[in-house]
């Protein structure tokens, strides 16, 4: 085996190198998902953060003072529900229907923030938009208290195992013993959460129309002691200041400089570039290629035109190894202590998010990271019947959309998967239509349905 010659434009090694690698590492950035039942006011909520925060621009705010008054609104405020409602069916209807990405920032600490839709037929959208989040808030209108489409979203985000929930009690000034109402509910969701898997969830009493224990603390609540929704927001650890865990970098291309295209001192270049999945990885480190088993050394580190010595998750960068292996788009290079074994098949939960019934026996693609086989659908077990919290066997005609169901699939070539529990990059998959590419479900490796 040859060993690939250091990279000509390795340069940077002081301050900028440490600039570089320091960009995976923002302990102030909180990834944050919406959800809820439909007229709950996840978009309300959601433009209260954005305007109280002074995170929206005047011009945006006289447009949607303009399309407030247009619909009739008589509030004090624009309605700030169209702040996050982008599309015009969105507005037209007073709804979300796709996931709505919004950038907000406070003193303390940035946001990615991700309104996910409430109607049941786009539950398929909540399991997007929650499924990188640090955090789910769940919406619960102070009026119904906990519904079948609330503990349908709770059921998606514990088997996405998000970090941290927070329930968003909203419409609290619409209802009258409203300390009574935080009681009930939040035994209710004290109730649910071991048996849904949550392990930290919170309950706030908020008014999302008139800012009540959103951004500031309310009077009207002097019964409710707690912080208010952004201070959590400001003060929850994120999966950045957390243990990190070992490195997993799915290739996504090679990089090769073709023959006089660049400097002649260039053309011995082998890079592979992806990004960070999870983990940490830094020159000198010893990795493995989980396909083949084959050992080797990371002997450089590239990003944005300059060499580092460290890069953390989620971090892209190019990978320059010590030797020359067979490694291609749909690899995963590994931490050589602790690296996953391929396995020709799997147990898995899907959250089926197609219109047509998933049957047994069907032939479907499976992709992992940055890697796509054909599979086949050996077997479908059980689905929870979150209506009545029960797990059921799936009957003859299979599961219907937004089903959460157990299944087996075989693989037609091993895929270096992990437990979701253990990893929620490595145990994530999509199923896919062999036919026209569309995405049918969301996967989690080994994640048991149970109540």
């Amino acid at each position: 085996m040859s060993t690939v010659t250091e990279h000509p434009t390795e340069r940077p090694t002081g301050d900028l190198a440490e600039h570089l690698a320091g960009e995976a590492r923002t302990p102030g950035l909180l990834r944050l998902a919406t959800a809820g039942s439909v007229d709950d006011g996840k978009s309300t909520l959601v433009g209260r953060l954005l305007h109280d925060t002074k995170s929206v621009l005047a011009d945006q705010m006289a447009a949607v003072e303009q399309a407030s008054r247009r619909r009739g609104w008589t509030g004090e405020l624009a309605d700030l529900a169209l702040l996050t409602d982008g599309l015009r069916a969105e507005r037209e209807q007073g709804i979300t229907i796709d996931v709505a990405y919004r950038y907000f920032a406070t003193a303390r600490r940035s946001f990615i923030l991700a309104d996910c839709p409430g109607h049941v037929q786009y539950t398929r959208n909540t399991v997007t938009g929650a499924s990188t989040a640090d955090v789910v808030v769940v919406l619960v209108d102070a009026r119904h208290g906990v519904v079948e489409q609330t503990r349908r979203h709770l059921a998606v985000v514990g088997l996405l195992r998000a970090p941290h929930v927070i329930v968003a009690l909203n419409k609290i000034d619409l209802v009258g013993d409203a300390e009574s109402v935080h009681a009930a509910v939040s035994a209710d969701v004290a109730a649910l959460a071991p048996v849904l898997g949550l392990d930290d969830v919170r309950v706030v009493p908020v008014s999302a129309l008139l800012g009540d224990n959103v951004v500031e603390r309310s009077v009207r609540t002097p019964w409710y002691a707690g912080p208010t929704l952004l201070e959590l927001l400001e003060n929850l650890p994120t999966a950045a200041q957390e243990p990190s865990a070992a490195l997993r970098f799915p290739v996504q291309l090679v990089i090769r400089p073709q023959h006089g295209a660049v400097d002649p001192a260039h053309v011995d270049y082998r890079g592979y570039a992806g990004h960070v999945a999870s983990g940490a990885v830094a020159v000198g480190d010893e990795v493995v290629v989980a396909s083949s088993g084959r050992r080797t050394t990371v002997v450089g580190i590239d990003h944005g035109g300059h060499s580092v010595r460290h890069a953390e998750a989620p971090l892209s960068v190019t990978l320059r190894l010590a030797d020359q292996l067979d490694i291609s788009r749909g690899d995963l290079i590994a931490a050589a202590e602790d690296a996953p074994l391929p396995v020709p098949s799997t147990e898995a939960v899907l959250c089926w998010l197609a219109e047509q019934p998933l049957l047994p026996g069907a032939r479907v693609l499976v992709k992992h990271g940055t890697r796509t086989v054909r599979a086949r659908v050996a077997a479908l077990h059980d689905r929870l019947d979150v209506a009545a919290m029960l797990v059921t066997p799936v009957g003859a005609g299979g599961a219907g959309l937004n089903d959460l169901v157990s299944v087996s699939l075989a693989l037609a070539e091993p895929l270096p998967l992990e437990d979701y529990a253990r990893s929620r990059d490595g145990g994530s998959l999509l199923v896919i239509d062999p036919h026209d590419g569309t995405t049918l479900a969301a996967g989690l490796v080994g994640a048991g349905l149970r109540v």
